[in-house]
This record gives C-alpha cells, structure tokens and sequence, in this order.
C-alpha cells in the first residue's frame, strides 16, 4: 500500500482547513466581543472587572493555535491516537466557549466600582450573540472533524504495521509510549491555560500567590521536557525524578482548587472561578493519567521497543515526503535500503 505524503489526500487537507477556518471566524468573534466592551468602557476598562474578556480572548487564541499545531504534527507523524486527543480537545473547546457566556454577564453584571457602565444591560445585548455563535461555530466544526477523522483512521491504521511488525506485545507497548507523550502535549496547554487565567485575571503582582505561580511555570516546563525526554530514550533516573515532580504539579492544582472556594480568598476569583475549575480539574485528571501510563511505560523500558522510540522522527521524514529517491512504496519499507522497523503511526 503506497503511503501518501503530507496532505496528499483528500481528508488530510479538510481536516487542517476546518481547525484553521473555524479558529479564524471564532477568534474574530471573540476579538469584536473584547473589542465592543473596550469601547463601551474607555479608557477605565483596566479599571474594570472585565479582565474576564482579555483573558477569554488570549485563552482562545492560544487554544487554536495548539489545536492547529496539534493537528499538523498528528497529520505528518500519522499518529491515530493523537487525532482521538484532538476530537476530546475541541470537544472541550465547545464547554469552554459556552461557559464564556456564562463568565462575561457575571463580569458585565458584577462590577460594583462607581467607574462600571452606567447600562450593563446594553452593553450585554450587544456581546451576547458573538458569545453564543462562537460554541456553536466550534461544535459544527466538531462534527466535521469527526467525518474526517473517520476517513484518516481507514488511511492511517495500517501503518503501526511498520513500526514493531504483527508483535501484539510491541504494538501495545508502543500504544502506550505514544498515549504517554500525547498527554504530555495536553497537560502542556491545561497548565498554560491555567496560568495564564491567574496571571491576567485574578493575582496581584505584590502577592506571595504571585510569584508562586510565577514559580510554578519553569518546573512544570522542565517536568514534561524531561518525561519526554525520559519515556524516548529509556532513562529511568529522569524518569523516576519526572514522577516526583507530576505528584508535586497534582498537589499545586489541588491548592489553587481549594483557593478558588475558600471563604478567605474565594471574592478574587468570581469572574473566572468556573473556568479556572474546568482547567484545573482537567489538568488534575490529566497528570494523574499521565503518571499512571507513564509508569507503565516505564516497566516497559529495555523490552526491545527503544529502537523504535529512539529513531522514529529520522525515519518518518523519509516516509513522510517520500525522500530518498525512491517510490513512496519502497521508502515506507526500505528507507536508505534498510528495511523500516521503525515508524511514527499508530492504530
């Protein structure tokens, strides 16, 4: 079966271009809503309890640019699991774009200061149906990118073939090594988004829970740098200091939960606590998976799968462009006249 190059199909093509059409018309939605309350408000919105709509807006750009990234790096390594992670991901988009509604009249309606516009009522008319069409933009794209999805599974299955052989001992290995490091993408953003809401919407920047945060962001960096590194070369060290570090990431988003609720400090958070929630029980739950296959991936290390690991991005540039001088058959099996045990792509 010949292998196609990037975007050589039908299906890879619609995919890329629905995540990249929806993310302009929904970003441009998002962007007139900040943009009509920024001009309802003047020069007082910094003053304002609207860093809601800031905040909703930097989350939704990052969100589609990670999506998008996401998408391209799934398509070129023909990871199928990975596409799965992108279906779940934009399903979230569409919980998130649809609590923003929720989270912007509580920031139009709950300004208290003297400096708030003098009719929330109007200004909440003019942004609620931007609010509203763009869940509705996401979740349409939903149901497109699962009918290509479908198509790219019947395209993509077959190559794990070419990575471990009929091996079901392999193959499963090999599963659970590319589910490791595709959840290690997501905790990547789920961590980001979290900060990011902290940092723009609710933390002083004279505060201790500041620079905590602040803290915070180069550790988990370094933990999901290193676990990548650890779970593809085999290195059990790094690997066991990688889990010491997911458990101490839990116990931060366990105390930034229990912040958002305590009488004590629950006031800062009101605008954005139903987000922050979402994020961080997300997140939570996405480390917790994370340090469960990624013990199992490391009971896995030195069972024959680390040449498969080790050298799979060299072997899939080949496939993947048809490079080598040879035809897109023959370099999905024998790239530089060595036969290919090794390839990104899983079923």
């Amino acid at each position: 079966m010949a292998v196609e190059p990037l975007f050589g199909t039908r299906a890879q093509k619609a995919f890329i271009i629905t995540i990249a059409v929806q993310a302009i018309v929904v970003v441009t939605l998002v962007a007139l809503t900040f943009g009509m309350v920024r001009a309802d408000t003047g020069s007082s919105f910094s003053d304002l309890g609207y860093k809601t709509l800031p905040c909703y807006l930097a989350l939704f750009i990052l969100a589609e640019i990670f999506e998008l990234i996401m998408a391209f790096d799934a398509l070129r390594l023909r990871n199928i699991i990975q596409l799965m992670g992108i279906v779940l991901f934009h399903g979230a988009l569409i919980v998130f774009s649809a609590l923003q509604v929720h989270e912007t009249r509580v920031a139009i309606f709950n300004c208290q200061t003297s400096i708030c516009v003098t009719d929330p009522n109007h200004l909440w008319n003019k942004v609620q149906p931007f609010l509203i069409v763009a869940p509705c933009i996401v979740a349409a794209s939903w149901f497109f990118l699962m009918f290509w999805i479908k198509q790219l599974y019947a395209e993509f299955g077959w190559v794990i073939f070419h990575v471990v052989g009929a091996n079901p001992k392999l193959k499963s290995m090999y599963q659970f090594y590319q589910i490791f490091i595709c959840l290690l993408k997501f905790d990547f953003f789920c961590f980001v988004g979290v900060t990011m809401q902290l940092l723009i919407v609710v933390l002083n920047r004279q505060s201790a829970e500041f620079g905590i945060t602040i803290a915070a962001i180069p550790v988990v960096l370094l933990l999901l740098a290193g676990c990548s590194r650890a779970v593809k070369h085999e290195v059990k060290w790094l690997m066991i200091i990688s889990f010491g570090l997911m458990v101490a990431a839990m116990a931060y988003f366990v105390y930034k939960l229990d912040r958002f609720y305590a009488p004590i400090s629950e006031a800062q958070y009101v605008s954005t606590r139903a987000t922050l929630t979402v994020f961080t029980v997300v997140a939570f739950l996405l480390l917790s998976t994370s340090l469960a296959i990624g013990i199992k991936c490391f009971f896995d290390f030195d069972k024959g799968l680390h040449e498969s690991k080790a050298h799979a991005v060299k072997m899939q540039v080949i496939d993947v462009f048809g490079m080598g001088g040879m035809s897109e058959r023959q370099s999905s099996y024998f790239p530089g006249g060595v036969p290919l045990q090794q390839q990104i792509s899983i079923e």
